[in-house]
Parts: C-alpha cells; sequence; structure tokens
C-alpha cells in the first residue's frame, strides 16, 4: 500500500488537464469554412482504435450467402451521415483540412483528427465548442460563417443525435445499392446537399459553382467534371477536397444519372 508522498505523487500523475480552446484570431477567405470555437472546459476524448462498422463482413462461412445489412433508422453513424457534413462544412482546403496556427491546429477529416482537436465533450456533449460553433447567434462567431449557408436543422439534428449518441466511432454500409431508381429530387439533391453544400452553396460558392440549383450540376454533370472529380481522376479537382472518396454506392449512382443525361426529375 502506498502513503504518504508516493501516494500523493501517484494520484498527481494520474490527473487530466483539460485545456481551453481560444477564438481564432482572423478569418480565412469566405469560400473556407473556419470553425471558431469559445474558450471552453474540455474532457478528454478517449477514441476506440478501431470504428464500429456493421456490414463489410461475410455474414457466415461455409459458403452460405451473407445475411443482408439493415441499418439502424434510429442510430446515427459516423462515417455515413457525420462525417460528410464536417467535411463539406468545415474541412474545405485552407480551413480545417489541415491543423494550423491560424485554425487552432484544429483538422476534422476523420474521426480520430476531430477527436485529437479537443472539441467533443464526451461527458457533457451539448456543452462542445462544435455543438456551440454550429448553434452561435453573433453572426461573427457562428459556423459556417457567412456569407455560406447556415447548417440546416436537419443537419444540427444529426450532429446532436449522434453527440448525445456517445459521439461512436460508427458505421453502417448496407449491402443493397440502388442504381435503378436514381432521381435528381430523391437521389442526387439530398446527396448533394449533405456531401457538397458547404463548399458549392451560400452567397460565395467555390469554383462560382452553386449545386443548390440543378443548372450548375447539370452543367458540370455534362461536360464530364462531375463525374471526373467524384471518381478523383488524374487532372481532375477531387471531389471531395478531403476526406476519403465518396463510397461507391454513391459514386454509382452519380454517374448512373450522368449517363441518364442528368435530368432535373
Amino acid at each position: 500500500m502506498e502513503t504518504g508522498k508516493g501516494s500523493e505523487e501517484r494520484m498527481s500523475a494520474q490527473r487530466v488537464t483539460r485545456g481551453r480552446l481560444g477564438g481564432l484570431g482572423s478569418w480565412l477567405p469566405l469560400v473556407a469554412v473556419v470553425l471558431a470555437l469559445p474558450a471552453c472546459v474540455h474532457e478528454p476524448p478517449f477514441p476506440p482504435e478501431e470504428p464500429i462498422v456493421i456490414g463489410g463482413g461475410n455474414g457466415g462461412g461455409g459458403g452460405e450467402e451473407p445475411e443482408p445489412v439493415v441499418c439502424d433508422p434510429n442510430t446515427i453513424y459516423f462515417e455515413q451521415q457525420v462525417l460528410p457534413l464536417l467535411i463539406s462544412n468545415c474541412a474545405v482546403p485552407g480551413c480545417h483540412n489541415q491543423p494550423t496556427d491560424d485554425n487552432d491546429d484544429i483538422e476534422i477529416t476523420s474521426y480520430a483528427t476531430l477527436m485529437a482537436s479537443d472539441i467533443i465533450r464526451l461527458n457533457d456533449p451539448l456543452d462542445s465548442d462544435l455543438w456551440e460553433a454550429i448553434n452561435e447567434t453573433d453572426p461573427d462567431d457562428v459556423m459556417p460563417q457567412p456569407p455560406q449557408n447556415p447548417l440546416t436543422a436537419e443537419q444540427k439534428e444529426i450532429i446532436r443525435l449522434w453527440l448525445l449518441q456517445g459521439a461512436q466511432n460508427n458505421s453502417c454500409v448496407p449491402t443493397t445499392c440502388d442504381t435503378v431508381n436514381v432521381t435528381y429530387s430523391g437521389t442526387i439533391a439530398p446527396l448533394v446537399a449533405q456531401r457538397c453544400g458547404g463548399c458549392h452553396g451560400g452567397g460565395s460558392p467555390q469554383g462560382g459553382l452553386n449545386f443548390g440549383t440543378w443548372a450548375d450540376l447539370n452543367l458540370v454533370a455534362n461536360d464530364g467534371r462531375l463525374a471526373a472529380a467524384i471518381q478523383h481522376q488524374a487532372g481532375a479537382v477531387a471531389m471531395p477536397p478531403s476526406g476519403n472518396m465518396l463510397p461507391d454506392c454513391r459514386i454509382e449512382q452519380f454517374l448512373a444519372w450522368i449517363d441518364d443525361g442528368a435530368p432535373n426529375n
């Protein structure tokens, strides 16, 4: 049994120091979404080493057909629902796509970098800097910054539920992918809003392309730029610019729509 000074030193060594994050000193270009965060005390994150993945396995041995994967509609999956929002709205080039002095060394390109940036409080998730920043009412502090579009109520709800569900590094990949019944209104527009709206929306969209409208998206679909970008072809401007490529199913849905003439249907 340890007593006296030795015990006190041991207890001291086990304490976790919590830091504060200051706001950014200056804004980056308006096309970049800078996540300036108010000062706050944080609990240290303890992210799992590997993501919790549903789907992608063989579903059993002995040559049996794998069981169909059905994602829980009441669960928010980080890889499929949260990360795309953060990549589109926070990890644009020159913003939080890599840690710099200007962005308080905050990188938001993966679960690991998000948690290492110390903007999530696992013991009090709705007091996290991330949640406070996207709900800020001061136009000088709200993220994304004007003239970029703010997150919608639906997008905020996705992040809120994910935080309340433990901010897990989880993923669910359905075994089915519908590339036949692909429409602009039902498939492509929601996908673009989730994956592209942060860069290509608002009052100052990147490249002058506002994908909140069908016309601009149809333009790049028919001239080949969209297909090249989402497939990260040589010489193309890769989209999304940070993080991984779109899931295979989403790429196939885009290509099916493009092959059909990119209609406004």
